[in-house]
């Protein structure tokens, strides 16, 4: 589990209701049925003709990977590599074969299968990284959805706003309603920029971020099968494998 964004995100909430209460507006100005309408449903609406359905979907997939990544241990997988290019010494290619059907990922098990069949290493090369590539291209769309919603969401905000103060000025006769249209009015504009910057942004960049991880985790699994596959000493695939533990 990623603490850091569990507690990033308790600690938005408290930044918005603390920050309400502090300044003296009270829980009550932080909802205004009007403003979720324009600017939550209004940003929904954008995205949903900006972004294709698959990746829309595969967005909300994902978007619990900012609490609960997926697992990856890079020191691990260097230990499993190194293990196998020990058998490979001793048993010949053929000695991995009990190996497939023991791995639970697909890419992983995948690339070994290869190696087991004899595949020609460049070959191997080519095929994991055309997989790679495409995965990583699904995956930076679907956090990308995250990044649009919190450009629209300001802007939606802004359009709150306005509509807030076309209602105002439609009341100028009855002061008493001045004070509660101006200040509902600016509650779509806190709705926008509080959630593109305390939610839709940073789940985008954290997105971002273990997608990045999980492609170097790839790369290291395509740099040790390759050098598996062409007999390389094992000491010295672990020092190749070891530039990216860091």
């Amino acid at each position: 589990m990623d603490i850091l964004s569990l507690i990033g995100l308790i600690l938005a909430l408290a930044a918005l209701v603390g920050g309400s209460i502090l300044k003296g507006a009270g829980l009550s100005s932080l909802w205004s049925a009007a403003a979720f309408v324009i600017v939550i449903i209004g940003t929904v609406a954008a995205i949903l003709v900006h972004t294709p359905p698959p990746v829309f979907k595969r967005a909300f997939g994902i978007i619990g990977w900012i609490i609960k990544p997926p697992a990856g241990d890079r020191e691990a997988l260097m230990a499993q590599l190194i293990e196998w290019s020990n058998i490979a010494r001793r048993q010949g290619l053929l000695g991995l074969e009990q190996q497939v059907a023991e791995q639970t990922d697909p890419f992983l098990k995948k690339g070994l299968q290869m190696l087991v069949d004899g595949v020609e290493p460049e070959q191997i090369r080519h095929m994991l990284e055309i997989d790679l590539e495409g995965q990583e291209h699904q995956d930076l769309a679907a956090a990308k959805v995250f990044e649009g919603m919190g450009i629209y969401a300001p802007t939606l905000g802004i359009i709150g706003a306005v509509f807030g103060l076309i209602a105002v000025m439609k009341n100028l006769a009855d002061p008493s309603k001045l004070g509660h249209g101006i200040a509902a009015a600016f509650t779509a504009t806190i709705y926008g920029i509080a959630s593109a910057n305390l939610f839709f942004l940073p789940v985008s960049a954290k997105l971002k971020a273990v997608i990045s991880r999980r492609s170097g985790e790839r790369e290291m699994i395509i740099e040790g099968l390759i050098a598996i596959a062409q007999g390389e000493n094992p000491r010295n695939i672990e020092s190749k494998l070891a530039g990216f533990l860091h």
